[in-house]
């Protein structure tokens, strides 16, 4: 089974994907490194080389190239992935497993701040325009989450507690 995680930046695809994959002893991969890895280039600095249509194509290929592969994995998306190139489309396939890990804004918020140096779209945020930004996009990507096929509300809980909550919708 091919495991999609999406969602927000920040609401925690990458560490909760590792953490099922290790779990269900399959293979994790986080898009975002893939990208990096295939590019040689870090996403920061593509966005500031390339731009965001570069990358955005970029996404799109590695994707689809995963979801071709036949054996079992927990792919987590960039935050943006599913809204650009039809890729929520991608995520209907048969034997595509997606989870929206859904997360208020005040959560995001709280893990955003703090990382705003690593985060590209984020670099010239306070806490106020931080909230209104996060706003804003939740808002703008909303019908491509609602495309996932379960969503699993994280606040408030652990790793442990989202991963098991995702391995029980996959029984």
């Amino acid at each position: 089974m091919k495991i999609i995680l999406l969602g927000y930046m920040g609401c925690g695809k990458s560490v909760i994907g590792a953490f099922l994959a290790e779990k269900l002893q399959i293979p994790f991969h986080d898009l975002d490194q893939e990208i990096e890895k295939e590019t040689q280039i870090s996403i920061a600095e593509l966005f500031q080389t390339r731009g965001e249509i570069y990358f955005r194509k970029k996404e799109n290929e590695i994707l689809k190239t995963f979801l071709a592969k036949e054996n079992d994995f927990v792919l987590s998306l960039g935050g943006g992935t599913p809204c650009y190139y039809n890729n929520h489309e991608l995520l209907l396939q048969e034997d595509v497993f997606s989870i929206y890990l859904k997360a208020s804004v005040n959560t995001l918020v709280s893990r955003l701040i703090k990382e705003k140096a690593k985060r590209p779209l984020l670099h010239n945020q306070d806490e106020v325009s931080l909230k209104d930004f996060i706003n804003k996009h939740l808002f703008d990507r909303n019908f491509y989450y609602h495309q996932a096929t379960k969503i699993v509300t994280v606040d408030d809980k652990s790793v442990e507690q989202i991963a098991d909550e995702i391995k029980a919708l996959l029984a």
